[in-house]
């Protein structure tokens, strides 16, 4: 089974900035290409799942039947663009919570692969942060780093690990994935463009 997990906030949709949530299905807005670049996936057979964290429910600044409503429009938004997200694995908790679903800890992942039966050594997770890069690790599966959101490439040095992947935007990701269609190494970095 081909999978790909994705990061939402900066991967699908802008990333929200200094406010850090997308508090209304207003502000929600699709990043240029990204649902083209699911349906480019799904055409490709890849089962696709959104692993995110949203602790502004925990910490009280918007409402779970927001998030709802915002879930509801992304994912009607990609099926009219013939894309398909198989399911959406939100952390709500608050960072001090603890839990084990919260990135950089894998549990989302790990729920996924559990309930869908499939082996994260060969999935991807698509993801704007060294965090998402750091729970690709732990889980066990292969790093895709999108600068589109909030990492930038000039704090490269930085970076608490290195991502198995790098490219501009999540289409350019997914043009990389869909031509090789998941048969590659980590030995053939992606370079941003």
């Amino acid at each position: 089974m081909k999978v790909v997990f994705l990061d939402r906030d900066g991967v699908i949709n802008k990333y929200p900035g200094d406010k850090a949530y997308v508090t209304s299905v207003k502000k929600f807005c699709f990043l240029p290409g990204s649902k083209q670049a699911i349906f480019r996936l799904a055409k490709a057979g890849f089962k696709i799942f959104v692993a995110s964290n949203q602790a502004g429910i925990g910490r009280g600044i918007y409402a779970r039947r927001t998030l709802e409503a915002i879930t509801r429009k992304m994912l009607l938004e990609i099926e009219k663009s013939k894309g398909k997200i198989n399911k959406v694995y939100y952390c709500l908790h608050r960072k001090e919570a603890g839990c084990s679903c919260r990135k950089p800890r894998p549990g989302l992942l790990r729920k996924a692969a559990k309930e869908f039966k499939f082996s994260l050594k060969n999935a991807y997770f698509i993801g704007d942060t060294i965090r998402d890069v750091i729970t690709a690790r732990r889980a066990g599966c292969k790093s895709v780093l999108v600068l589109c959101g909030k990492e930038k490439l000039a704090n490269r040095k930085n970076w608490e690990a290195a991502p198995d992947f790098v490219f501009k935007n999540l289409k350019a990701a997914v043009t990389f994935l869909t031509q090789n269609q998941g048969r590659f190494s980590t030995q053939s970095k992606g370079v941003p463009v």
